[in-house]
Order: C-alpha cells, then sequence, then structure tokens
C-alpha cells in the first residue's frame, strides 16, 4: 500500500512535471470506464469514434474527398471511409499524418505478419497508449506500486525506459533467448518479492513455467498476464501449474490498439473506451456475432496519425449475446476468441478452415514429436514439419495422420512430414504454429 501511495502520489506527479507529460491524467481517465455502465460506455464509444472520423477527414489527406453529412451516426459514417491495409500503411504513410511542428515518434510494428510498417505518434499519443496499457494489467490483477518480473523484445532499454523499471519495481529481461542460467535468476527474483506479477509473451512465459516444474521450484504468483503472441491451452496449464495463480491474456496491436484483455472470465472484454472494432468477412461485410471476422479497428485516442479502419490482419469472433454470462465484472462487450493472423488457418477444398487449436489439441499428446509447424500452400494439401523427441518411431506419424484426417475429413487431402532439427519463427522471435501461403 505504501509503495502504491508513494508511486501516485509522489514519484508519478513529479515525473509528470519535469517531463512535462500527462501518465497520471490519462491513467485516472482511463480507470473512469471501470465503473460505468454498458450505456454510458456505448455514448462515449459513439462520441468519440464520430469526432475522431470527422478530425480525420479535415486534417487528412487520405480522406479529404469523402463527404461527411454530421447528422448520421458515427456508425453511417464509418462506412464511407476505406478499409486500411498494412500495404497501404507502408506505401503511403504522409497521407495518414496530420501536419504538425510537434515531436513525433514513430512506432515500428513487427513484421510478424510479414509485413513490417511504423506509425507516428506524439507524446500525448504515447502517453495515453502507455497508461492505458498499465491500466489493463490492473484489470488483470495488478496494482500499481507492486514487483514486476516482465519478458520482451528489446534487448537494451533506454535511460527512460530504466527510470520506469527502477519506479514501477520491474525486473526487465530479454524474451529471445533464455538461458538456464537466466532463468534461475529469473525463479530467485520472483521468489524473493511479495505479490509479485509476471508480464509478458505466453512463449517467454511457458518457458519459465517449464523450468519451475522441471526443477520442481515452488512458487506463489499474484497473478501472470500475457500479451504479444498466442496463448495456447499447454501454455496456459502449464503456467497455472507452475506460479499457482490464473494468467490473463490481453490482445493488442504496436500500432498502438489496447483491444482486449481478460479479467473474471475465460472471455475477452473488448476494450471499447479506445478502440472500436469490427468484424468483416472477406468481402468486408459485418459478420454475425458467433462467426470469425477479420479484426477491423480504429483508434479513437490518438491525434497525429488516426488509423480508421485499420485491417490488422488478425481473426476473432465475438460472443452472442444470449452466451453472456449472468454476471460479469465488468459493462465492456465479449469477444468469445481471438484466432490470430489470417494465416493461422488452414483452408481446406470446401472452404472450412482449420485454426490453430484444430492441431494443437492433437499434438500436445503427441510427447514424442518435441515442436512442429504446419505449412500449407494450396488447397489440397499440408506439410507438418516436425521435431522428433525421445521414443520416436515412425508409426507416431501414422497416428498423427489418422487424426488429423479425421477433422480434415477427406480421404483426397494430402499430409506430408517433413523432419527437421529447428523449425523457424516469425521475424519477430514468435512461434508460428501455422504458416499459410495461400491469398
Amino acid at each position: 500500500m505504501m509503495n502504491n501511495f508513494f508511486l501516485e502520489k509522489v514519484v508519478l506527479p513529479l515525473g509528470d512535471l519535469l517531463l512535462k507529460s500527462n501518465f497520471i491524467k490519462n491513467l485516472k481517465f482511463w480507470r473512469s470506464f471501470d465503473s460505468l455502465s454498458e450505456l454510458d460506455i456505448k455514448k462515449h464509444q459513439n462520441k468519440q469514434l464520430k469526432y475522431q472520423l470527422l478530425y480525420a477527414q479535415k486534417y487528412l489527406l487520405k480522406y479529404k474527398n469523402i463527404k461527411i453529412d454530421t447528422s448520421k451516426t458515427a456508425e453511417e459514417i464509418l462506412k464511407l471511409f476505406p478499409i486500411l491495409n498494412k500495404n497501404d500503411l507502408r506505401s503511403n504513410p504522409l497521407s495518414l499524418q496530420v501536419k504538425t511542428k510537434q515531436k513525433n515518434f514513430k512506432i515500428y510494428s513487427s513484421g510478424s505478419t510479414g509485413v513490417s510498417t511504423w506509425v507516428s505518434m506524439d507524446s500525448s499519443d504515447l502517453m495515453s497508449i502507455q497508461s492505458l496499457s498499465i491500466h489493463l494489467w490492473e484489470l488483470c490483477g495488478y496494482k500499481l506500486g507492486e514487483p514486476i518480473v516482465q519478458t520482451g523484445m528489446s534487448p537494451k532499454r533506454s535511460r527512460l525506459k530504466k527510470l520506469k523499471d527502477i519506479f514501477f519495481r520491474v525486473y526487465y529481461i530479454s524474451a529471445f533467448s533464455l538461458s538456464d542460467k537466466d532463468l534461475k535468476s529469473i525463479c530467485f527474483k520472483l521468489s524473493m518479492k511479495k505479490n509479485c506479477s509476471l508480464v509478458g509473451y505466453p512463449s517467454s512465459l511457458n518457458i519459465i513455467a517449464e523450468y519451475v516444474i522441471e526443477n520442481n521450484i515452488k512458487l506463489r504468483l499474484k497473478t501472470v498476464i500475457g500479451f504479444g503472441d498466442k496463448l495456447f491451452d499447454h501454455y496456459k496449464n502449464n503456467i497455472q501449474q507452475a506460479f499457482g495463480c490464473k494468467i490473463h491474456e490481453t490482445y493488442g496491436s504496436s500500432e498502438g490498439f489496447q483491444i482486449g484483455f481478460q479479467s473474471d472470465l475465460d472471455y475477452m472484454y473488448l476494450y471499447t473506451p479506445q478502440v472500436y472494432m469490427e468484424l468483416l468477412d472477406d468481402n468486408n461485410n459485418p459478420v454475425k456475432d458467433g462467426e470469425i471476422g477479420n479484426v477491423v479497428v480504429t483508434r479513437l485516442d490518438n491525434k497525429n496519425m488516426p488509423l480508421i479502419r485499420y485491417k490488422l490482419g488478425d481473426l476473432a469472433v465475438m460472443l452472442p449475446r444470449n452466451k453472456y454470462p449472468a454476471n460479469r465484472k465488468y459493462n465492456f462487450p465479449l469477444i468469445e476468441k481471438v484466432i490470430g493472423r489470417n494465416t493461422d488457418i488452414v483452408l481446406l477444398p470446401d472452404n472450412r478452415k482449420l485454426i490453430v487449436h484444430s492441431f494443437t489439441g492433437i499434438f500436445e499428446y503427441i510427447q514424442e514429436i518435441k515442436q512442429f509447424k504446419i505449412i500449407q500452400k494450396d488447397r489440397k494439401s499440408i506439410l507438418v514439419q516436425y521435431i522428433p523427441d525421445e521414443d520416436f518411431t515412425k508409426e507416431v506419424l501414422t497416428i498423427v495422420k489418422v487424426k488429423l484426417q479425421k477433422i480434415i475429413m477427406n480421404d483426397d487431402f494430402k499430409i506430408m512430414f517433413e523432419e527437421v532439427s529447428k523449425i523457424k519463427g516469425t521475424k519477430s522471435g514468435k512461434p508460428q504454429i501455422i504458416e499459410s501461403h495461400i491469398v
């Protein structure tokens, strides 16, 4: 409690004063939505969406020719704007950027979809997203001022980030490679701190969890929060077994979107104060709740480079209203599941789609295969790359093939296997279970 009080009442206000920033003000703003009704949250979202669309039409070259009837609703106006994809962002970013004398910062995406892009933010936009990131951690069980162990992709921390780590009591480690020495040090840090939270990429959190289980280390954490890559079921099981607490998944993107978070439910809350999300089919028509759609998002809190109807390259499903739990902690809409990138599916000849969990649900019980990856280049076949583990025999592949055929249900669909010594991840270092080359 003392750490929290000192941080919020002394350290952060002083930091805002010295840096001419408004972290605390932003944090209080995001916290204000926690107790609002569903109606009030929706009113705010509609108001901000309409404001953002009018702002973009006025200041951005790309949208100058859009004729807007201000008597229309925000959702009606939104349909006048084209879908924006990563190639659009990469080819002509200046048409999407507001001309200003303020200092701008380029924020680069990881390139995990194969296309690396950047967005421009000023200090106000950055502070808004950074304060919201902390608040989503709060909604996942973290309390400001409590110790955190965080894994990330920044091998070198800037001076400002190092200062932030000190005041926020963050022990930061690179997730690029974790040696036994690193893992031993991490576990020591976790064991020495009370009410400690573990935050980072689920793939790296799983490595730590496996080390804890294998070495029979007794650890109890307050909460574990995952972001940045997929939380597979076997990751979740390992993490909860190792640390004796629930892992909360969050969903966002490096382009400045904080889209969803888990708290009291297995479903994910859609954070509508900051983002307006559409789920569209391949013809850009809205899909029904309960159906898979392409994630298209509009950020509501930035001014330097407003991203309108930005297609992330992910797939998700909204939970139908008739499936909502009787009680939920917050009044935000519910996402049934985030499937991942649109290259994270296998397309079958009859247009059925197999998601990552179609395969992880099989391979998690095949102990003789250490790691696998599915590669699809046409609708008639897949290639299964695999790294064999101890006790592996060729009969294992026959078992896998039979299990896969049961879900594929097409005898003409070819399932091929390739033994490899290493399976490459994405450029960002994140794991990739399915690699699709089908456009």
